[in-house]
């Protein structure tokens, strides 16, 4: 399938890793040996996901990290540069493992839980940014993820902040963050889980006895360590945008979808959120890009398979203007 292109350029620089998915009835409980009933081995990594998402969506995307060419390296070059994802700023590593994901995925809701082996991910270091210095000027967008070393994320977010690249962090999985990090952060995008976890400190028990109240509360605090932007996304109950356009905060809810497969629903709509950014669009509809992304690939199963081509978005999420 063709992918339509627009005039918006996205940097990735995150995780490239092969998923080992095995389908089941439920989640097996702790020390539980489960028969599943369906496996595969599928292209991932958050900044792979994230890239796939963007690209399909429209924009022209490159990718930043490391890929060990042992087991799955090839394979998954391969599969990204079928999905017009230039590969020219990973390294490659002959001697290293790629990461691997290991992921269980439930047939009722389509819940997971996955553990995730780093593999050559780990290695990004500052110096192989620098040397990938030139596309991260160059995008509109550069976006990363927690899957990579931090020191190298934030010299891509110092070279961003020096070219005037509007910079977004999914801070995924949750880990503590360095404020000079923080603070060359645009946009901060967490989930429900990593909200909380990165502002323990800062929540009392009132503001977690819902999702909204602790999205709302959450915000608000880790807005105060320099994002510009905190999305914080809900699964099913939308995400809460908190920016300079919002002061107050907003509510986006989601669109009703019968839940296959969840896994990479954030990756698509941080991809989304990325393409909405590089067109221009303002904050409310760059989420909102996202998010119809993100409703679309839960209902089928699979995580880059499941990704949405811009072509097949409800026509209002299409066709968003540019502003």
């Amino acid at each position: 399938m063709n992918v339509e292109k627009a005039a918006a350029t996205v940097v990735v620089v995150g995780s490239v890793n092969m998923d080992l998915v095995a389908h089941a009835s439920r989640l097996p409980a702790p020390g539980e040996t489960l028969i599943g009933d369906a496996f595969a081995g599928t292209p991932g990594g958050k900044g792979g996901n994230q890239a796939v998402a963007a690209a399909r969506l429209g924009a022209d995307v490159a990718l930043v990290g490391r890929i060990g060419l042992r087991q799955h390296g090839h394979e998954l070059l391969a599969a990204l540069e079928l999905e017009h994802v230039s590969t020219e700023a990973l390294h490659r590593d002959e001697q290293a493992w790629p990461g691997v994901a290991v992921i269980m995925v439930a047939h009722d809701g389509g819940e997971n839980a996955i553990v995730v082996v780093p593999g050559s991910n780990a290695d990004l270091s500052p110096q192989d940014v620098d040397a990938a210095a030139g596309p991260v000027r160059a995008a509109r967008v550069v976006v990363a993820q927690l899957e990579v070393p931090v020191p190298a994320i934030q010299r891509a977010f110092e070279l961003a902040r020096e070219a005037g690249v509007t910079t977004v962090l999914n801070a995924a999985p949750a880990q503590a963050l360095p404020a000079a990090l923080l603070a060359l952060t645009d946009w901060l995008v967490v989930n429900e889980t990593e909200a909380a976890q990165l502002s323990a400190d800062a929540l009392d028990a009132a503001a977690q006895r819902d999702e909204l109240t602790l999205a709302r509360a959450a915000a608000s605090h880790l807005r105060t360590l320099g994002p510009r932007h905190v999305l914080v996304t809900l699964g099913g109950q939308g995400a809460w945008l908190l920016c300079d356009d919002h002061p107050e905060g907003r509510h986006l809810s989601a669109s009703r979808v019968a839940a296959i497969d969840t896994v990479g629903a954030g990756d698509t709509l941080v991809g989304g959120l990325a393409v909405g950014l590089a067109e221009g669009l303002t904050p409310l509809q760059a989420v909102s890009l996202g998010q119809a992304a993100a409703a679309l690939a839960v209902s089928r199963p699979g995580v880059q398979q499941a990704m949405p081509y811009r072509s097949e978005l409800p026509a209002d999420a299409r066709s968003i203007a540019t502003v």
